[in-house]
């Protein structure tokens, strides 16, 4: 198919990702060029349908950053509302729950709120915009774009009305070349961009591997007589087993709302288990059920999220353009909150940038100055102290709390840092793993994929080609289904994968319900042999989710 000429616009920086990252960057950004009368063009681009339709967390959300970065927050309206006041710790067994005395100093969330991240970002998109922010969502950004010196000069959104033939259907439309002189990637976890940047120039050869959580979640509305705003649950135990890394939490949010998920490390290692059914089943345990009981499941939704930390951090900067966010693996574990850090990245970020192109720091097309700044900001110290209590739990449970009580006395003092592995490698074969039978649905506080993935509003253009490729299409049934029982029916948490054969059984063929798709990421990076590649699918696809998640 002949290309058409694409349209190409300029900016100065140009932003890949709405979330807390990014629009932090575009106001640092637009607040300094203010502050010092420079002229300084700034655009995001978002690959949801709106501000916030792909953010996703189980946010209970430290205001450290949004108090740097706009200190007046309560005054402009940010929707910070129901304040933490309620922290548990539990140990669950198959029906028995054990409460902590205390909960773990990291997990103390005084003078934290429990918030949706989506309507954060919507907020936070409104202060960019008053600040002269061009923010344009359902652009996909599709291409890294170079210059003739191989350096980063902006990105190309994908065309639209590409039929899966590969042929130009009749709502064709040829993406766009978006210029700048720095462009930010703040594409959140296993970014389809930010991958082949790792590749291009090498970023991750001096880090540990990105080690991944996926993390499933759903809002209820509960009946009043449960709701108990400010309180936060969170729980480890069952039903994982002792060797898997996870756990749960429950956050009440005001309006009898509550936020529910389940978190499972993706280095898990039996093929058979299934993260989507071990967060239906958690919620069936004696002590959880009860909040659910007469309530009603507003909505659905799970994304991957990087939980290697430290040691994971790759290489942030190259020539034309940088890395902030979770893209980057800013995640605190053991305190489960990586939107204050997030942020932060991007504010450095965005002081970097801006002296870099106002002639104060600039040293040639990278912008070196803000791996030095991040190392000096309360970034850094936050996540090296506790660099060494997720891997730890490469051992188990057990290891893994003795391992986590150590490092937090000594305050990460450890004279050593703690390795990860690569969470494709760690499956054994089926054979060798113990089957896992799942309860059925009792359609009241458990449910099924399908409709679960209805609840995420998820919705894909169905003529156009596809958003998850396989390097290799004889793969799934030669490897993944012969050694592994086609693990990819089970760590996706939205059906998208399934194994189908004739009626007598034979011709086992992988099929790819791309349409259900919520874009976790889970599949690019579990995937045992990396056949699978996720890229972004026509701009505004994907899930919806709404206010409250």
């Amino acid at each position: 198919m002949e290309r058409e000429p694409r349209e190409v616009m300029e900016y100065d920086v140009l932003i890949v990702g709405a979330g807390p990252s990014g629009l932090s960057a575009a106001i640092r950004l637009r607040q300094r060029a203010v502050e010092t009368g420079q002229e300084l063009s700034v655009c995001v681009i978002e690959k949801g349908s709106e501000v916030g339709a792909h953010l996703l967390s189980g946010a209970v959300f430290e205001p450290h950053a949004l108090d740097e970065l706009i200190p007046d927050w309560k005054e402009k309206g940010a929707p910070l509302t129901t304040k933490a006041r309620e922290d548990h710790f539990l140990f669950l067994t198959e029906t028995k729950a054990y409460k902590s005395p205390f909960a773990p100093p990291q997990m103390n969330n005084h003078g934290n709120y429990i918030i949706s991240l989506g309507n954060l970002a919507r907020w936070m998109a409104t202060q960019a915009e008053e600040l002269g922010v061009e923010i344009y969502p359902g652009f996909a950004a599709a291409e890294v774009l170079y210059d003739d010196k191989g350096a980063v000069k902006g990105v190309a959104t994908g065309d639209m009305g590409i039929g899966k033939d590969g042929e130009k259907t009749g709502n064709y439309t040829p993406g766009m070349e978006l210029h700048a002189k720095q462009t930010i990637f703040a594409e959140g976890c296993r970014g389809s961009l930010t991958k082949t940047l790792f590749e291009k120039f090498d970023l991750r050869r001096d880090c540990q591997p990105q080690t991944y959580g996926i993390g499933i979640k759903e809002l209820w509305e509960v009946d009043p007589s449960q709701s108990k705003p400010g309180l936060i649950v969170h729980t480890i135990g069952w039903p994982m087993d002792p060797k898997t890394y996870g756990g749960s939490w429950l956050y009440h949010m005001e309006g009898n709302l509550v936020s529910v998920g389940f978190v499972v490390g993706l280095d898990y290692w039996n093929p058979h288990m299934s993260p989507f059914e071990e967060f239906q089943r958690y919620k069936t345990h004696p002590a959880i059920r009860p909040t659910f009981e007469g309530g009603r499941r507003l909505s659905y939704g799970a994304r991957a999220l990087s939980e290697g930390g430290f040691q994971s951090i790759p290489k942030l900067t190259f020539p034309g353009g940088l890395l902030i966010g979770d893209g980057a693996g800013f995640l605190n574990v053991p305190k489960i909150k990586g939107n204050h850090t997030a942020m932060k990245s991007g504010m450095v970020a965005a002081e970097a940038v801006f002296d870099h192109l106002t002639g104060g720091d600039n040293n040639g097309p990278e912008v070196i100055a803000y791996p030095e700044r991040l190392k000096q900001s309360w970034v850094w110290p936050e996540l090296y102290a506790v660099r060494n209590i997720r891997p730890g739990f490469q051992k188990g449970l057990w290891a893994g709390l003795a391992n986590a009580a150590y490092e937090t006395g000594l305050k990460g003092k450890s004279p050593w840092t703690l390795k990860h592995h690569a969470d494709h490698t760690t499956l054994v074969k089926a054979s060798e793993a113990p089957k896992i039978a799942y309860p059925k649905p009792d359609g009241k506080v458990s449910f099924d994929r399908l409709s679960s993935v209805y609840l995420s509003n998820t919705n894909h253009e169905e003529d156009q080609p596809p958003h998850l490729t396989l390097k290799d299409k004889s793969v799934p049934i030669s490897v993944n289904l012969a050694l592994y029982d086609a693990p990819e029916q089970r760590y996706c948490p939205a059906g998208v994968y399934e194994i189908v054969r004739n009626d007598d059984g034979s011709d086992p063929r992988l099929q790819i319900n791309a349409q259900n798709c919520v874009h976790c990421k889970t599949c690019d990076i579990k995937d045992p042999t990396q056949n699978i590649n996720w890229v972004v699918p026509e701009g505004g696809g994907g899930p919806n989710y709404p206010g409250g998640m």
